[in-house]
């Protein structure tokens, strides 16, 4: 029996004794090659502006982040929340400065009931006490819904590119989302375009959600189209590290700025 009891103690006096962390949650209408640069570098910019980072993989149909980086030999959430392994056992450090967990590994195992949902939670919240930020790799299942109830809570950011079909695809999540937990705030991240563009995208999704949805997007910047970011990931490197003068590695670490400090992001 893993030592679950103990990692709450940890966790309620992680909480206790210093801020809340941030957590943000990922959605992407953007590909998983995209979306897994987009995140390993946001992790990367984060760690290197001086945050202790933790990146957690929450998705269930497709391969997230953990599988992307080699990083599933460790135990799972669900395993600690079934209490069959510790905490301490499902966090794997990786090279680039932050560390990743994941969900599960293998075919998708439903919660078994309202009892392991509420251990999931609790397993992730403690999980969230771990870094100052923690950034979550997320898709919705069939039911519009996160795998972890408690990511309906965290700051939600949504990925799309200057293309008609990411627009439409980011928007359906936006209203998906929007369907299951009601009005709420989103974030809005651009890449592949540049600063101009970006802020046409941005202003025309929030004007849309705003007519047909009542709901409220923000910007968090944009990220431009650089080949230096496939060269750094053949490499198994963030472009921030194997490639800092690039024009994406200051737009991440423009974009880490932002998460650091939420408020600028909310007056953009």
């Amino acid at each position: 029996m893993a030592s679950f009891d103990f990692d709450q103690a940890e966790g309620l006096r992680r909480m206790l004794a210093g801020p809340k962390p941030r957590i943000y949650t990922f959605l992407s209408a953007e590909s998983a090659d995209e979306k897994s640069a987009m995140l390993v570098n946001v992790a990367a910019s984060l760690s290197q502006a001086g945050r202790d980072v933790l990146m957690l993989d929450a998705c269930i149909a497709s391969e997230g982040i953990a599988g992307r980086l080699g990083a599933l030999k460790s135990a799972t959430l669900q395993q600690v929340a079934r209490q069959e392994r510790s905490l301490d056992e499902a966090v794997q450090p990786m090279p680039q400065g932050f560390g990743v967990a994941a969900l599960r590994r293998g075919p998708h195992r439903p919660l078994a009931d309202a009892a392991e949902q509420a251990r999931l939670n609790d397993a992730f919240g403690i999980l969230s006490t771990r870094a100052d930020i923690l950034v979550v790799d997320a898709e919705l299942d069939r039911d519009d819904a996160f795998a972890i109830p408690a990511l309906a809570e965290s700051e939600i950011v949504v990925q799309v590119a200057n293309s008609p079909a990411s627009i439409k695809a980011a928007y359906t999540i936006i209203k998906r989302v929007n369907g299951q937990l009601g009005r709420r705030p989103f974030s809005i991240l651009v890449t592949g375009a540049s600063e101009k563009e970006a802020q046409v995208v941005y202003e025309n999704m929030a004007q849309v959600a705003n007519r047909y949805l009542a709901v409220k997007l923000n910007s968090v910047g944009s990220v431009p189209a650089d080949e230096h970011l496939k060269r750094a990931m053949k490499l198994g490197r963030a472009v921030v590290d194997a490639f800092p003068l690039a024009g994406a590695s200051v737009a991440f670490r423009r974009l880490a700025g932002r998460f650091v400090v939420p408020d600028a992001a909310a007056a953009g």
